[in-house]
């Protein structure tokens, strides 16, 4: 459970992080999108 834990907040740090870089929309949407299955492969 912590193990489950620690990845979400990584993978939501990195999200916020790569968001925060992005200029565009439609950029931040694509960063999410790989978030999104990044966490879903450690799941």
């Amino acid at each position: 459970m912590i193990t489950r834990n620690l990845l979400v907040a990584i993978a939501l740090s990195a999200a916020a992080l790569s968001t925060a870089a992005c200029n565009t929309v439609d950029g931040a949407g694509d960063d999410l999108k790989s978030a999104s299955r990044e966490v879903k492969k450690e799941i």
